[in-house]
């Protein structure tokens, strides 16, 4: 696996060229409702970056409940996570409308049998 989301930005791509205008347009509303905003995320941790907050808007748990625990690992994790915001939301994302891909691919398949 190519860390970044090379390979499933890639395949999504891929998979919406074969996509009709309606599916498109489903697919985009269901995503613009789902994704997550880097805005938020670099609001979150400019107020609440020592508790990890912005980890749990990117549903990164794991890590964020670390942070919580040791106060963004004694301030030093807080200010280095600045740097990973932006691309932990872009990978969230893309895994956002991969899922929403798989969604919609399994009801036509459900729909055209």
């Amino acid at each position: 696996i190519i860390s970044g989301g090379i390979v499933i930005g890639t395949t999504n791509l891929l998979v919406k060229q074969q996509l009709d205008s309606q599916q498109l347009l489903l697919l985009q509303s269901e995503y613009n409702k789902k994704k997550k905003s880097k805005t938020v995320a670099y609001v979150l941790w400019f107020f609440f970056g020592y508790l990890g907050v912005h980890r749990f808007y990117t549903r990164d748990t794991k890590r964020a409940l670390l942070m919580l625990f040791t106060l963004g690992g004694f301030f030093i994790w807080d200010l280095i996570d600045v740097f990973f915001i932006g691309g932990r939301v872009e990978e969230l994302n893309e895994e956002i409308e991969s899922n929403l891909l798989a969604e919609l691919i399994a009801y036509n398949n459900k729909e055209s049998k």
